[in-house]
């Protein structure tokens, strides 16, 4: 689907060195759509929009770059693996923000508090992460940070709509929604994005990826991206 060697297949055998005990995601495999679900220029509309977006945000995305090397040490970009359409491995890009070392800071908050464990395993995030710096915390509540994602977008790892991409411990956390998940190109923003992602539970945000791939067409697209605009002008969704 236009991905070719920029995205590695997700296998059994690789499913296998998850770090789980849940037998689900060693049937995830068996689950692949054929193809990825669409509509016609759908993927027209991804370039056309992700190239724009690149080109006039271009000057937006320097200077937040130059922010985050002064406001901290580490790299300007966080990349980190997700599943995408078929199945397909990818690394979705974000400006970070975050301290060097998050991975490592998080698995030690799990492990000494409980209240958080259970947070996380829930909602697969922290509401008050302690890991996200200052200007990090800006940059998640007006989405700025997502804005490398256009790249992930223009590539064909993602779409402009779709479901937000996650990584393989949440896929059985979809249940039988999965299929719907695998069949489409994830997304840069979506119907959990402006349906009060905060506000909603996991199993809400589900539904709404499994409503929207059973909805799919361009009438949909277009107004999720009216809405996304729109609260983009207000200050973040």
């Amino acid at each position: 689907m236009g991905q070719g060697g920029l995205a590695t297949t997700l296998t059994r055998e690789k499913l296998l060195t998850v770090p789980t005990s849940n037998a689900f995601l060693l049937d995830v495999v068996d689950l692949l759509p054929a193809r990825v679900r669409s509509y016609p220029g759908k993927r027209l509309l991804d370039f056309l929009l992700a190239g724009t977006g690149l080109l006039f945000l271009a000057p937006l995305m320097a200077l937040v770059a130059l922010a985050i090397i002064v406001a901290s040490p580490g790299p300007v970009i966080f990349s980190h693996e997700r599943i995408g359409a078929n199945g397909r491995r990818f690394k979705c890009l974000k400006f970070r923000t975050m301290c060097v070392g998050a991975a490592e800071r998080l698995q030690q908050l799990l492990e000494s508090d409980e209240k958080l464990r259970g947070e996380f395993a829930a909602n697969q995030k922290l509401r008050n992460d302690p890991r996200v710096n200052r200007l990090g915390a800006f940059l998640r509540r007006t989405s700025i940070d997502e804005l490398p994602q256009l790249c992930n977008v223009l590539v064909g790892h993602m779409s402009v709509v779709g479901p937000r991409p996650i990584v393989t411990e949440e896929l059985a956390l979809y249940g039988d929604a999965v299929t719907e998940y695998l069949c489409v190109r994830p997304g840069l923003t979506g119907a959990w994005q402006v349906s009060g992602r905060s506000d909603t539970t996991y199993r809400e945000r589900v539904e709404l990826d499994r409503e929207y791939v059973q909805s799919l067409s361009l009438r949909i697209d277009l107004r999720i991206i009216r809405r996304t605009f729109r609260a983009a002008v207000r200050g973040g969704y």
